[in-house]
């Protein structure tokens, strides 16, 4: 279902099926890597279809799209620059297929924005970084599974190596004031992410 949602998106832009199959192949290919066990086509579909179902709150659909699609195309557990790469690889498939110098810059400061998750300003991006977030808020079941799935990516490092860096991630989001910044989310995921998030962190 995302391979067709995705060319039929892409398909806007250009008539050409062979330049529109291969885009699709490229994003295929490096969702599928290896590596990774979170990062993958499935979470990019459960973003697309989370964001979808609230896109009467979104502005510009067209420019989330494209960030949805892009925001994690480059990811190697062992970089600290992987959303920048992924903005530079959104910006090359766009500019390819002349798509407004607008979009895309709006798009890469979205990709830019899932680094910290922090507070923009700005709603659409705003709500795309919270569904990003969507799985700290699920039941623990969900969220146990995502976070064995996270070492899984770092399975390059030993336990106290990683269980460092988790313990300073999970502490950098239990420090926010909110971790989600709409009220959509803060009502119905902010605590149960919290109580999530303390017991992956006494845990480690």
């Amino acid at each position: 279902m995302l391979k067709n949602i995705f060319i039929s998106f892409i398909s806007q832009y250009s008539d050409n099926q062979l330049i529109v199959s291969e885009i699709w192949q490229e994003l295929e290919r490096f969702y599928s890597e290896k590596h990774r066990y979170y990062h993958t086509l499935q979470h990019i579909e459960q973003l697309y279809f989370l964001l979808e179902s609230e896109r009467e709150q979104i502005m510009d659909w067209e420019t989330l799209t494209w960030s949805i699609f892009y925001h994690d195309i480059i990811y190697d557990p062992s970089k600290s620059d992987n959303e920048e790469k992924s903005a530079e690889k959104m910006r090359e498939v766009t500019t390819k297929l002349g798509i407004s110098e607008a979009i895309i810059e709006k798009s890469y400061r979205q990709i830019i924005a899932t680094k910290k998750h922090a507070m923009t300003g700005d709603k659409d991006t705003d709500l795309f970084t919270d569904a990003d977030l969507a799985i700290l808020g699920n039941d623990w079941i969900n969220y146990e599974a995502y976070a064995k799935n996270i070492r899984k990516e770092y399975s390059i490092y030993p336990d106290f190596m990683y269980n460092m860096g988790r313990k300073k991630v999970l502490k950098h989001f239990l420090q926010m004031d909110n971790i989600y910044k709409m009220p959509l989310f803060q009502e119905q995921l902010e605590d149960k992410a919290r109580e999530n998030l303390e017991k992956e962190l006494n845990q480690l």
